[in-house]
């Protein structure tokens, strides 16, 4: 959990650096070529062809194309629709469909883990709610469309590496593998800006380049590295809760540094509901862990 903590705070810069300095002025294809690109370029020399089965290496750029590369794409379409704290608030269903995923993966509902991603959901509907422009059905459904595909990448890596453990792959290196999660994004977002992109609308200024630069090789270089890494340490439901902890985060960093209006009573009463949601999960997972040490036990009497 501290990992992801740590990458919910790199991350809750990268709304207000989109929507202040990139939404409406640069190509949202192009800088999504340059964040998948940059990011690319920080893994490609700790990639080893040999150590990776062709079906794994698959498999991970399956994991990107969708985590990264569809998912960009609605992502900062969403932008021209909406404003930051609106698309902020539309990721709250990120957990809910992680833990579907899941759930429907295993054939089963683990109530523990719904409860715990509905709480998170209640926590960030109440951190802010207003009324929305005519984007408002465009910008929501590409925030759905976004938050699946960032479900279906990291529920699909977490599985991955679990299996490559379970095969006694266990001493691994992930920073080995994970440049083949950016080459599947290339795979999706280099045809996409050659098809849809507008080369007329490329960054104008040393800020956006620097924007750009610090979103390619920080915040999805390092930050999804790190993210996905921090997926495969914990279960499922906490996995789900975590997403919803860049809410109130992103809102946070809005207000405090470009000074965007925002309820600090709301802010704090969603958040304090989210991290009520993480503790619920907690006391979930150890009543199944220690019913599973029970059932165990009772087999080998």
């Amino acid at each position: 959990m501290p990992i992801l903590i740590a990458v919910t705070i790199l991350w809750a810069f990268s709304f207000s650096l989109i929507g202040v300095y990139l939404a409406g002025q640069v190509d949202a294809w192009f800088s999504v070529l340059m964040r998948v690109a940059l990011a690319t370029l920080v893994f490609l020399p700790f990639l080893k062809l040999r150590q990776v089965s062709r079906d794994v290496a698959l498999k991970l750029m399956a994991c990107g194309a969708f985590q990264l590369g569809i998912m960009y794409g609605f992502y900062y379409q969403s932008f021209l629709y909406l404003s930051v704290p609106e698309v902020l608030l539309f990721t709250v269903m990120t957990p809910i469909y992680i833990t579907l995923l899941n759930d429907l993966i295993n054939r089963r509902v683990n109530m523990g883990f719904i409860i715990s991603a509905l709480l998170a959901v209640i926590g960030a509907v109440a951190i802010r709610y207003k009324g929305v422009d005519d984007g408002f059905l465009q910008g929501l459904l590409m925030v759905q469309g976004a938050n699946l595909c960032f479900a279906i990448g990291q529920v699909s890596y977490k599985r991955i590496m679990a299996a490559e453990v379970a095969k006694g792959n266990a001493e691994l290196p992930q920073r080995t593998v994970f440049g083949w999660f950016f080459i599947g994004a290339l795979c999706i977002v280099i045809p996409c800006y050659l098809l849809l992109g507008n080369p007329e609308k490329l960054p104008t200024t040393s800020l956006q380049w620097g924007v750009l630069v610090y979103l390619g090789i920080v915040a999805s270089g390092l930050g999804y590295f790190a993210w996905n890494k921090g997926a495969t340490l914990v279960n499922i439901g906490t996995l789900a809760v975590a997403n919803n902890l860049l809410i109130p985060a992103g809102i946070l960093v809005n207000v405090l540094f470009w000074n965007r209006d925002a309820d600090i009573l709301r802010l704090a009463i969603g958040g304090g509901i989210i991290l009520l949601a993480l503790w619920v999960n907690d006391k979930f997972n150890q009543r199944r862990i220690s019913g599973e040490s029970k059932e165990k036990l009772a087999e080998a009497a």
